[in-house]
């Protein structure tokens, strides 16, 4: 449960109304008839249309990227999004003027071509039901195509963010040529677990060509229906593709199926306390500086946590790295 920090005071919004505040399950106002300016504004940004946020100030800022440059060199991923040709403007389109623009390539996957945003469309329906179709689709469509374009290949969803540097960071203790994958581990169903759709999920390369050569084949890799991250993981562990640990050296997360707010309060639904194989932490001591993914993010605050991560600066603070990989596991191991 969120607690209230101060008398009057929630998240930096004065409650003086003279008035006594009842405080729901999570810190939520429930008073009957309460509106103050904190629920007026939270629905008037849900409602309100998302316009383009464009940031051009990066030539005022005097950050040292140099190893984030490098590792763009070194560590190529290729990113692929899944979207569909109704979130096209609400949610990919901020997708692709935010974080995707770090990857060293990326691709909208749909079910139809849209040669001006551009998307791949597959000759897959749109719906829940398919998303398993449409993800063994996309992967068979990225190893025939763009197999030497990177070297690790990430899967997210158009309410995925991703920190980019974070992830070649990660990649570097990793080797392309392992069979294996990452991202929010799930231990149920799949006996070596499986990852979260949302929270985004990489291949490395040999994964990939696995996949490539093997995948189409519906007795290893099952084609459509059902969950897509649990028949994406059976498909990886029929294909001798194994699960890493990507916790980093103090043992918090990297990858993300919820929101940042909820893995820091802990507001979690119950079956995740069953699926969540790091424990289902919560708080500042469980997420790694280094973290790569956050899922159900709207395009409000995908915008937000691009400001918050690439623009906001505290004056006299200069920040440096921290040496957060393991290196006391082998890569390609999985330990909880």
């Amino acid at each position: 449960m969120i607690s209230q920090t101060a008398p009057g005071t929630r998240f930096g919004f004065r409650r003086d109304h003279g008035r006594q505040m009842s405080w729901g399950r999570h810190g939520i106002d429930v008073n009957p008839g309460g509106r103050d300016l904190h629920d007026q504004l939270g629905k008037h940004l849900v409602g309100h249309p998302v316009d383009e946020v464009k940031f051009e100030d990066e030539h005022l800022h005097h950050d040292d990227d140099a190893i984030a440059k490098s590792l763009f060199e070194k560590e190529r991923v290729l990113c692929w999004i899944m979207t569909s040709p109704q979130n096209l403007e609400s949610k990919a389109r901020v997708v692709r003027d935010t974080w995707a623009k770090r990857c060293n390539k990326v691709i909208f996957i749909s079910s139809t071509t849209d040669p001006k945003f551009p998307t791949v469309g597959l000759k897959v329906a749109e719906g829940r039901e398919h998303l398993t179709a449409k993800t063994m689709l996309a992967f068979r469509y990225i190893y025939e195509k763009h197999f030497n374009d990177a070297d690790w290949f990430m899967k997210a969803d158009d309410d995925t963010y991703v920190i980019l540097e974070n992830l070649r960071y990660f990649l570097t203790s990793q080797k392309k040529t392992d069979p294996v994958y990452f991202g929010h581990h799930f231990k149920t169903i799949v006996k070596q677990g499986y990852y979260s759709g949302g929270g985004g999920y990489v291949l490395s390369k040999e994964a990939l060509k696995r996949y490539g050569k093997k995948g189409h084949d519906p007795n290893i890799c099952q084609q459509d229906g059902g969950a897509e991250d649990v028949a994406f993981g059976k498909c990886m562990a029929n294909l001798g593709v194994r699960t890493v640990n990507s916790t980093d050296a103090l043992g918090r997360s990297r990858f993300h199926c919820f929101e940042p707010e909820a893995h820091l309060f802990g507001v979690y639904p119950d079956w995740y306390y069953k699926y969540d194989a790091n424990g289902a932490q919560k708080g500042i001591d469980s997420i790694s500086d280094y973290a790569i993914s956050y899922h159900y993010v709207p395009p409000q605050k995908m915008y937000a946590l691009e400001f918050y991560i690439y623009h906001l600066r505290p004056y006299g603070i200069v920040s440096g790295t921290q040496n957060l990989n393991k290196k006391h596991e082998k890569p390609g191991t999985q330990a909880h």
